[in-house]
C-alpha cells in the first residue's frame, strides 16, 4: 500500500480550498495538497499549505513526534517570538526548515502574512532511525 495516491500535476486555486487548522490559532489556514497523517496509529505522510493571515500571533510551542519539513513560499514568518508577538526571528521567504521529533518551535507570528508548504512524516521509529 502506497503512502499516497498519485496526484497528476493541476492548477491551484489559491483563494479556495482553504480550512482552519484544527486546533490551531485564529488566522492560520491550511489547504491540503496530500497524503494522512496518523498520529495515533504513527503512520502517514501529509502535505499542505499553511497560511498566516496578517497580523496572525500562533502563541503556542509546538512539539510533536513526527518529521516536519517547512519551505516558506512567500511572506515573513517570525519564529520564537512571545505569545503578544514581540521578539523572536524573522524569516523572509525563501526559508526552509526541517523539525526532527521532538524539535520545539514557535510561538509564530506574522505581521504580513504568510504561506508556506509543508510535509509532516513517521518514518521508522521516532527517533529517526
Amino acid at each position: 500500500m502506497p503512502l499516497k495516491p498519485p496526484v497528476p500535476f493541476h492548477m491551484l486555486d489559491n483563494d479556495s480550498g482553504w480550512e482552519p487548522v484544527p486546533g490551531g490559532a485564529l488566522g492560520v489556514g491550511q489547504k491540503m495538497l496530500s497524503g494522512a497523517l496518523d498520529e495515533e496509529a504513527k503512520f502517514g505522510v501529509r502535505t499542505r499549505l499553511i497560511r498566516f493571515q496578517p497580523g496572525t500571533v500562533a502563541p503556542n510551542v509546538f512539539v510533536h513526534d513526527y518529521w516536519e519539513e517547512v519551505y516558506l513560499i512567500s511572506g515573513k514568518l517570525v519564529n520564537g517570538c512571545d505569545a503578544q508577538g514581540a521578539g523572536g526571528t524573522e524569516f523572509t521567504a525563501p526559508a526552509y526548515a526541517c523539525r526532527p521529533p521532538g524539535t520545539e518551535h514557535g510561538p509564530f507570528t506574522s505581521t504580513e502574512g504568510c504561506t508556506f508548504f509543508e510535509i509532516q512524516y513517521y518514518v521508522g521509529d521516532t527517533d529517526g532511525s
